[in-house]
């Protein structure tokens, strides 16, 4: 998970969403939260400071930011090798 986000520092991310990756070359899209976790990610990274971001960003408890924040490392870890 940790690589994960160090990993996310590289991305190149346009403002609507689209993801690119100059590593691996793969490119993909994001919702509007995926893109304000990524930003966030870009320069945090520890995950419970991120999160806590995210809680005061968005209308969710803490439980269920964590809870989509590590469905979305688990599929970002297929785009970023």
């Amino acid at each position: 998970m940790k690589n994960t986000l160090l990993a996310s520092k590289r991305l190149a991310l346009s403002e609507s969403g689209f993801v690119f990756d100059p590593v691996s070359g793969q490119s993909f899209s994001v919702n509007e939260s995926g893109l304000v976790f990524l930003r966030l990610a870009q320069h945090e990274d520890d995950l419970d400071k991120l999160t806590t971001q995210l809680v005061e960003q968005f209308d969710a408890s803490s439980v269920e930011i964590k809870r989509d924040v590590q469905d979305f490392i688990n599929r970002l870890q297929g785009f970023l090798k």
